[in-house]
């Protein structure tokens, strides 16, 4: 019994008698078994179709390894699919980064978590925080600055950032805030401006950032 895969396809135009109707009888002269055979050839062909070539077979195959297809019809034993793959429901650990794209995830238990921190060495006299490269912003003011907030979570998902406002050895930087920003009282805070002083500030949005709520957290930190 033959144990290997072919090396090719089959087609019918080469396997199969053509002069064969489901009509004749299988004991027609000179079509003895003919019509069984060629049954038997057809249900081979698809298989085989189906299957593709290759010279592995199951009992040589890893444990676990599941029959894969290539470009060519060709197939092989390969650990797609395989459980060790797949971050298990018990528990594992995870060797890359993993992007949800925005997808829910619930009910997680967070443990030893940390977040991206963005550090611009200087400002200049403008800066946009993008929120798609952290939560977190470490700025030092080397100009009197215009920042910008961009890419915010869609509406309806809350989104919050924190930001180290840090004055340069001159000192003396202040900051013009969007217009989306929406401080205590309609009254932006008064920056500390002493030479490398540090303020803290944090902001949130529940509305793709049509309005940014902003807080100072701590003042006159450095």
């Amino acid at each position: 019994m033959a144990t290997n895969y072919p090396t090719s396809l089959d087609t019918s135009s080469t396997t199969l008698r053509t002069d064969i109707a489901s009509t004749d009888d299988l004991d027609a002269s000179g079509k003895e078994h003919d019509l069984q055979t060629n049954n038997v050839n057809a249900a081979a062909i698809a298989v085989e179709t189906k299957l593709g070539t290759g010279a592995s077979n199951a009992a040589s195959a890893t444990a676990g390894h599941v029959l894969t297809h290539s470009s060519g019809g060709a197939t092989a034993w390969a650990a797609t699919g395989d459980d060790t793959t797949k971050l298990p429901l018990a528990g594992g650990t995870l060797s890359g980064a993993v992007v949800a794209a925005d997808q829910i995830i619930s009910r997680p238990v967070f443990k030893d978590y940390g977040e991206t921190a963005v550090t611009n060495a200087t400002s200049g006299a403008t800066e946009t925080l993008d929120l798609e490269s952290g939560n977190v912003f470490d700025l030092t003011l080397s100009a009197n600055c215009t920042i910008t907030l961009s890419n915010p979570p869609a509406s309806g998902t809350s989104g919050s950032f924190t930001l180290i406002l840090r004055q340069d050895g001159a000192g003396s930087r202040t900051v013009t805030w969007p217009a989306s920003v929406d401080w205590a009282s309609a009254t932006a805070p008064t920056l500390t401006t002493d030479a490398s002083a540090v303020d803290v500030l944090t902001f949130m949005t529940v509305d793709g950032g049509t309005v940014w709520l902003g807080f100072v957290a701590g003042q006159a930190l450095g």
